[in-house]
């Protein structure tokens, strides 16, 4: 069987690509070294790249069978929309770059393709496919499967850092206890869970229509 050419963007630890095995050729690219090398060392038969992962798409996404692209959530986040506002935060425009690929994705890629971000505070713009905690937006069917909620508890008074950042390895199967990096639980929190992404890279190449 063809290998696929799998480009994974926004790769962070590497959460969705976890279950996906080493027989494809998959591009993973990260914007922080730091967080690019805890890949690298999860996953060494993938191609690690330190780029901003947005040019990176617009430059390179014909050379891809498959692409995953998870860009940044915050603008888009109930949780800072609702909370951080609360504490004191100002407001931020939603960031417009999630659209862009999305519509850059839809109007000229020729393969398979899912974006990935958080269910968003306003109405999406673009129909996506809710699947947990997350919209997701393809061209092929999702089909819906019942998963586990994440614990992705927010606050120190709901969970010790410690405890928290255990119970996300935990589910994730995921062991950051020998980096010492910062920000552990967000980068675990951020992270897709393993058999939702193992599920969509499954239904990306069933026999069914594609969406677009």
């Amino acid at each position: 069987m063809k290998k696929l050419k799998v480009l994974n963007l926004y790769s962070g630890i590497g959460g969705n690509r976890k279950n996906w095995g080493d027989n494809d050729e998959i591009t993973a690219v990260e914007l922080d070294p730091n967080i690019a090398k805890i890949y690298q060392d999860f996953f060494p038969e993938d191609k690690v790249i330190v780029a901003d992962a947005h040019q990176y798409l617009l430059e390179n996404f014909e050379n891809f069978d498959f692409i995953w692209s998870s860009p940044p959530c915050p603008s888009h986040s109930q949780l800072r929309k609702h909370l951080s506002m609360a504490s004191g935060s100002k407001p931020i425009y939603p960031d417009m770059k999630l659209y862009e690929e999305i519509l850059l994705l839809q109007g000229y890629f020729k393969g398979k393709y899912v974006v990935e971000n958080v269910i968003s505070w306003y109405d999406p713009l673009v129909e996506p496919q809710t699947i947990q905690r997350h919209y997701f937006w393809a061209n092929f069917i999702i089909h819906p499967t019942q998963f586990e909620k994440d614990n992705i508890k927010i606050t120190n008074k709901q969970l010790k850092e410690k405890e928290a950042i255990e119970i996300l390895q935990q589910s994730h199967n995921i062991n950051l206890d020998g980096y010492n990096i910062k920000n552990k639980r967000l980068l675990l929190r951020n992270c897709v869970n393993p058999k939702v992404g193992l599920h969509i890279f499954q239904e990306a190449y069933r026999e069914k229509p594609r969406l677009f």
